[in-house]
């Protein structure tokens, strides 16, 4: 089936997620969409999902800068053509904030000029609308492999002259001590470090580090594993963890360290 911009030419199913998720999709990427036609937009997100791919998604150029300068995803579907900004525009900003973030750009707009555009100011691929759910998901795959290296986790983090290593889930500190932090708290530091000082909600956090629903559950875990956490960061590491109010988390690193 292929998916046009004029959603009276699409037929599309609603693709039901799966209850229970293997261990393949949680450890799935995500994948940010951002479409103004809410057809096309639908159609896109139950490709993505039959696919095995979480999916987070907006409807116009200002939910759209929102979440791609705010978010966390592996990729990038970026429509062109949009109420608010257009997608040139959010390229622009996202490229300048965070650079190597992967991105393909979707129009109707298939003229040498725009394609160019948008391959010279930073799109990994341009998909010209329309396209078939077959060729949306093997570019999509096409573009993960080629970015994986620059989205491969970074191993060790100088931080106030102690070294924290998350694939040995150990911090070791100035003074030859070592401190093991378990798999989650682990898990739970290297979500905070790579968000790059931008604030997490505990929501999200349930999402990407739990893989928890937060519209369905409630619990104080995270709370629990963030004083744990802190306890073992020490005094002047644990500072750098910042709880802001009816927000969530944010993690400050001082331009002193690496």
């Amino acid at each position: 089936m292929a998916i046009h911009g004029n959603p009276g030419n699409v037929s599309l199913r609603r693709v039901p997620r799966t209850a229970s998720l293997n261990k393949s999709m949680i450890a799935s990427p995500t994948i940010l969409v951002i479409e103004d036609d809410s057809a096309v937009r639908t159609g896109i997100l139950d490709t993505l999902e039959y696919g095995g791919y979480r999916t987070l998604e907006a409807a116009d150029g200002h939910e759209g800068m929102k979440l791609a300068l705010q978010a966390t995803y592996r990729l990038l579907l970026l429509d062109i053509v949009m109420p608010g900004p257009s997608g040139f525009e959010i390229l622009a900003a996202l490229k300048k904030a965070r650079p190597g973030q992967a991105v393909i750009m979707l129009s109707a707009r298939g003229e040498e000029q725009d394609r160019v555009r948008g391959l010279v100011n930073g799109a990994d691929d341009y998909v010209v609308k329309p396209f078939s759910m077959k060729e949306l998901l093997a570019r999509v795959d096409a573009v993960l492999r080629r970015t994986h290296e620059r989205h491969t986790p970074t191993a060790n983090h100088s931080i106030l002259g102690a070294t924290i290593n998350l694939n040995e889930s150990r911090i070791y500190f100035p003074d030859g001590e070592t401190t093991d932090l378990s798999e989650k708290e682990s898990s739970l530091l290297r979500y905070l470090i790579e968000a790059g000082g931008r604030t997490i909600t505990r929501a999200e956090i349930l999402r990407h580090v739990w893989n928890l629903d937060p519209e369905r559950i409630e619990t104080r875990t995270i709370d629990m594993h963030m004083a744990h956490l802190r306890a073992k960061l020490g005094e002047k590491i644990a500072a750098c963890i910042v709880t802001e109010r009816g927000k969530g988390y944010r993690f400050d690193i001082p331009e002193s360290s690496p």
